[in-house]
């Protein structure tokens, strides 16, 4: 695996026993999987932090769980997974103030209730928004359903107003079941949603199904499905194999909780694209990583009902470490959402935020990165 470097010192915090970035600090990968032509280079501008609690128009802003850009107003859509508990299933309006000399705030501006196929808002426990795109033709949302209560999963088209539009086909095997012999699992669901450049939209499990094989552990990753769709038909083309990496370290006390799994993806062109892969350890905390992986060469397993019952060949999407959040000393906590953006003065941005959980011990967090060079 080809591993970053910087192109300028970090500087060390002795009260905090970390290194922590530099803004204009350079983070590269010149040659993905020996190919030169994929090449990126990121240079970061800070981050900001919006702290549990905080109110907009009478809603709590938190559970950002994933974030797109908007060209036509030059601000942010992100979701949040609040299942319609907090208030109803909803997306917030962000201005993101940031230029080459670095991140300097974040405003939420407004949000917008999530409508039902009936027109209302989602009742309790019926949506957890966990991705969110902008469209040719409306935002482009996921709900990872809720396997305890055999709910499935979703992909779902929405009007600029929240109103349903229309919903992408389920393919087998997805629907959770009760005797958890296949299907998704709870809380491990639909959680990645990108936009390939010619058009199909791709949509990422964060571990495996339950068909598929175990979810991850110290010593060994898990198999996550990719489905690709028709962004029109709303209809599966193809399916592909994301092999998540193991939990990266373990919680210094005996039966401490950890996990790690697949919370974003999103398009570089039609074959390469990046990938957030964040887990938490008791006792150590987030760590967070983002991969470029590749599409091409790929088998297409739709037609494959259990990768672990099987017997055909299959190839895996390549992929290959960009930069480790927690390992360049910028204090991670939960990222669920990427997407590039543009700032103030028209730079090319990638931009990552925090689900705090509506937890008072985290934080709604941003990120932001100048990009330099991206394969495109």
């Amino acid at each position: 695996m080809l591993k970053p470097f910087l192109t300028t010192a970090a500087a060390l915090l002795f009260a905090k026993a970390a290194y922590a970035l530099d803004i204009g600090t350079t983070i590269e990968v010149p040659c993905p999987f020996g190919d030169c032509k994929a090449g990126i280079s990121l240079s970061y501008l800070g981050n900001y932090d919006i702290p549990t609690g905080f109110m907009e128009n009478g809603v709590e802003v938190g559970g950002l769980s994933g974030i797109d850009f908007d060209p036509s107003t030059g601000r942010y859509i992100a979701i949040s997974d609040d299942r319609s508990e907090k208030a109803p299933a909803r997306f917030y309006d962000l201005d993101i103030d940031v230029d080459a000399s670095g991140l300097k705030g974040v405003a939420v501006v407004d949000h917008v209730t999530l409508k039902d196929k009936d027109g209302q808002p989602f009742a309790i426990k019926k949506a957890d928004g966990e991705s969110i795109r902008l469209g040719k033709d409306g935002i482009y949302w996921t709900s990872e359903g809720d396997g305890k209560a055999l709910l499935p999963p979703f992909v779902r088209v929405a009007n600029r107003d929240g109103s349903f539009l229309r919903e992408f086909s389920l393919p087998d095997g997805f629907a959770p079941s009760a005797d958890k012999s296949a299907g998704i699992r709870d809380n491990l669901a639909f959680e990645g949603t990108t936009f390939l450049t010619g058009g199909d939209v791709l949509i990422g499990t964060e571990s495996a199904l339950y068909q598929d094989g175990p979810i991850t552990t110290l010593t060994n990753g898990a198999l996550a499905r990719l489905i690709r769709y028709d962004a029109a038909t709303g209809q599966q083309k193809a399916q592909y194999v994301y092999p998540i990496s193991p939990i990266p370290q373990a919680p210094p006390m005996a039966n401490g909780w950890n996990d790690f799994g697949l919370s974003e993806i999103l398009a570089l062109d039609d074959r390469h694209l990046l990938s957030v892969e964040r887990g938490f350890a008791q006792g150590i905390g987030n760590s967070v990583v983002i991969n470029m992986f590749d599409l091409d060469g790929a088998t297409d397993v739709a037609n494959i009902p259990s990768l672990a019952k099987t017997d055909q060949r299959i190839v895996p999407v390549r992929k290959t470490q960009i930069m480790d959040l927690r390992a360049l000393g910028l204090g991670p906590d939960n990222i669920e959402g990427i997407t590039f953006g543009k700032a103030k003065d028209g730079s090319d941005l990638l931009i990552l935020v925090a689900d705090n959980n509506f937890n008072p011990t985290q934080k709604t967090q941003f990120f932001a990165f100048k990009v330099i060079r991206r394969p495109s």
